[in-house]
């Protein structure tokens, strides 16, 4: 056994070429093959054999391909951690002999839950703003797995996100900023917030906005349910768009099922009222995520400690009232 693998080590180190690794890497960070191939420069079916051809020498699957895109596998998260080093050495040795100048312009790269933004990720990027206005920054939002993979492809350097399973948290560093618990907000002249005491059941005669499919919080807002003894009903605006679901609770009779810090600033502004239905156990925490092999800069540092700080003066992360 040990000289099969011996042999296979051999001709994978005889036959892998940088055109593998960086097609790997392309795919990997764009999640899609047209997308790669269109940052390759090269057609998607000359870009799925490259693919093809690594993993044969790699003698496993390294990605799923679907019609919506890609995802790593175990053995492409690991495989990919190399890749990375592997091409990052290369242009640095190309800067060695050309000399050519380090870019002098830094631009962190910081993906968000969209249930974030509201509060946190917006007081954090204006206290980051103030103190460090000549750095750029480059903000994506999207579901946690996606923002994970991202993170792992070195296409972020941060994610303000929440605990995944084991085998997606792999190489990945997660620092707590506090638990975010579900919360039903209605706008103030709505039935339900007039009434002396509102329960899931009367939710349910009413449209609701809940997170989209395939997310933590609306795992969260399903579970919740099910202990009353209820399912969602049909017709559903499913978004994780906190902006888009401020607006329709605000703006009509909806009831919203949001994380507590997208609805949070709607809350204290008085746009909205939080109805009194216990959500006891739907809290998650929220946290900083960053890679275990890669070292942050003082400046994604600094954006970090402002991040903790915003968190921080969120008080619905804390379990009392907002000030």
């Amino acid at each position: 056994m040990e000289r099969q693998g011996q042999g296979t080590q051999d001709i994978f180190r005889n036959r892998v070429r940088l055109r593998h690794l960086s097609c790997f890497v392309a795919v990997s960070q764009t999640q899609h093959l047209a997308r790669a191939a269109d940052r390759l420069g090269l057609t998607q079916p000359a870009v799925s054999k490259t693919l093809s051809e690594l993993e044969e020498l790699a003698g496993t699957r390294l990605l799923v391909r679907r019609r919506a895109g890609t995802e790593l596998t175990t053995a492409g998260t690991r495989f990919l951690q190399h890749a990375l080093r592997i091409l990052a050495d290369i242009d640095a040795a190309a800067g060695s002999v050309t000399g050519e100048a380090a870019q002098t312009h830094e631009r962190i790269r910081l993906g968000a839950l969209p249930s974030v933004v509201p509060a946190v990720l917006t007081d954090a990027v204006l206290r980051f703003r103030a103190s460090f206005p000549e750095v750029g920054l480059d903000i994506r939002t999207g579901m946690n797995r996606n923002l994970i993979d991202q993170l792992k492809a070195d296409v972020l350097d941060l994610v303000i996100g929440r605990m995944d399973d084991p085998v997606a948290m792999e190489s990945l560093w997660f620092e707590s900023l506090g638990p975010d618990s579900l919360v039903l907000a209605v706008r103030p002249g709505h039935a339900l917030a007039q009434a002396s005491r509102a329960t899931m059941l009367d939710c349910l005669a009413w449209p609701l906005v809940i997170p989209a499919v395939g997310s933590i919080p609306r795992h969260n807002t399903e579970s919740l349910l099910a202990r009353h003894g209820l399912r969602l009903p049909d017709g559903c605006v499913e978004t994780s768009d906190a902006y888009l679901g401020r607006l329709l609770a605000e703006q009509s009779d909806c009831v919203w099922a949001a994380p507590t810090s997208a609805a949070r600033r709607a809350l204290d502004e008085g746009g909205l009222v939080a109805l009194p239905i216990d959500t006891l156990g739907t809290e998650e925490p929220v946290g900083l995520l960053r890679h275990k092999d890669r070292t942050l800069t003082p400046m994604a540092e600094a954006l970090a400690d402002c991040v903790r700080a915003a968190a921080h003066r969120d008080a619905s992360w804390h379990g009392r009232p907002a000030p």
